[in-house]
């Protein structure tokens, strides 16, 4: 039997590629993988809280103000309920503490802390005005 040298030359260069090939699909798939891991890490450090406002009688109220006060930053967002009384707040941080209270005509809520120690998400308090006094 007669061998072709150049065969053989042919065949490790071949081999040489597809080891090239494998190793940069096996560093894609890595990269790919960190990059996902980030996001998720990223997305579990933020919640969101969300409720109704209702009335003394029980009655969801439509138009009121919900505020939400970043206790470190001062920083105050609002939120006006629907006709359901819903509210939501999202892309909150976790290692903050927020108040919220509800004002509507001539009666608000008493405020009310989301700790940093709640673990719920999304965390859900419901805010009942009553006149002011």
């Amino acid at each position: 039997m007669v061998t072709n040298p150049a065969n053989g030359a042919s065949a490790r260069r071949q081999g040489s590629v597809t080891r090239r090939l494998v190793v940069a699909a096996a560093g894609l798939l890595l990269l790919s993988c960190v990059a996902l891991a980030a996001k998720k890490d990223e997305n579990s450090t933020l919640r969101s809280v969300q409720g109704v406002v209702s009335n003394a009688q029980g009655d969801a109220v439509n138009g009121a103000v919900v505020q939400l006060k970043n206790t470190k930053t001062l920083q105050i967002r609002s939120f006006i309920t629907r006709d359901n009384g819903a509210y939501y707040f999202h892309e909150l941080n976790k290692d903050i503490d927020y108040e919220l209270r509800a004002d509507y005509q001539d009666t608000s809520s008493a405020t009310r802390t989301l700790s940093s120690f709640d673990s719920r998400n999304p965390a859900v308090m419901n805010l009942k005005l009553e006149p002011k006094k």
